[in-house]
């Protein structure tokens, strides 16, 4: 009966795992596989470095999907906060692949500008990439609507990019690495199209060597950002403004919090710990201040962003702490 328990739990945290990373493991594992044989059978180096960075992006997203399924693990006594940030660990496993990938990618591009090789197979070449822009686009989309899915944003048709990118911030880890890795995707296989189109048709065999350098030097970007994105997690990061503003109004909304005198929200993967020491209107009992408090408490955990919510109540000192939204 326990293993069945312990296998129920496993299947569970499973389904609770970014969705976004394991339907991009998937595709970009297929994805590679194809352009390796492309660059194998046409030489072809801008095919090569494509199949690089879809080969990175599989490796990243499996790790980064096993990441997401272990954040999701319940508190313990031990570990009292939960697992939030076990994701920003194993992407930051992530990152140090993307480097390696990158420079492997930069070094056959400077190779290929100073000895240009011999491009065959003009056809195979563009129809797996219009194989490789078809699937890296889907898992674009994919990930944008993700990351509106845990903004809690409503956005429609061509107000979906836009909207993805102001919001990206407020995003799981895994869900950001995923759109970040296929913006570069999708750009390096048009800029291997271009590659493949020109040294097939003219002379300029070095364009091979000059895309496969530039997307490589995508790829350190990719790293940079994710990495940099996934420090500040490991370090501690305040949560975005509009997620201060959204529980400062669920604070307010009980009529008797008359001020905040002080609040942190601390952001954990996707997941947010919120400690705050609201004022109360003057006069009130002990039992009805405590009352108040725990319906706060209860308002903000309704929340499934929100996995703590540790309040503290003072009388109203007379002081204005906490400014409206519209005022600040």
């Amino acid at each position: 009966m326990e293993s069945k328990v312990e296998r129920l739990g496993l299947l569970a945290l499973i389904k609770k795992g970014n969705k976004s990373s394991a339907i991009a493991m998937i595709g970009n594992a297929i994805i590679a596989a194809i352009k390796a044989f492309a660059a194998a059978f046409s030489g072809s180096g801008a095919m090569f470095a494509s199949a690089m960075h879809s080969l990175a992006d599989a490796i990243n997203q499996g790790f980064v999907f096993v990441g997401s399924i272990l954040s999701e693990k319940r508190p313990t006594p031990r570990f009292p906060t939960g697992f939030g940030r076990v994701i920003n660990l194993f992407c930051m496993v992530a990152v140090i692949v993307v480097t390696i990938m990158a420079y492997e990618t930069i070094h056959e591009g400077w190779h290929l500008f100073n000895h240009p090789a011999e491009s065959e197979g003009i056809w195979l070449n563009i129809g797996v990439l219009i194989i490789n822009l078809i699937v890296d686009g889907f898992i674009l989309i994919k990930a944008m609507k993700e990351i509106l899915h845990e903004a809690k944003v409503e956005a429609h048709g061509f107000q979906i990019a836009p909207a993805a990118f102001k919001n990206v911030g407020r995003s799981a880890p895994a869900t950001r690495l995923v759109f970040y890795e296929d913006i570069v995707a999708v750009t390096g296989a048009l800029l291997a199209m271009i590659a493949v189109i020109v040294v097939y048709f003219t002379t300029f065999d070095r364009m091979d060597g000059l895309v496969t350098i530039l997307i490589g030097l995508l790829m350190f970007g990719v790293a940079f950002r994710v990495g940099y994105d996934n420090m500040i997690g490991l370090i501690g990061v305040s949560a975005p403004k509009e997620v201060a503003d959204k529980v400062s109004q669920i604070i307010f909304s009980e009529p008797l919090v008359t001020d905040i005198y002080q609040m942190r929200i601390l952001q954990e993967g996707r997941y947010y710990h919120v400690e705050a020491l609201m004022e109360l209107k003057a006069g009130l009992s002990l039992a009805d201040a405590d009352d108040i408090k725990f319906k706060v408490r209860d308002k903000l955990l309704l929340d499934t962003d929100i996995t703590d919510a540790t309040l503290g109540i003072i009388e109203d000192d007379g002081v204005k702490s906490w400014l409206p939204i519209d005022k600040r």
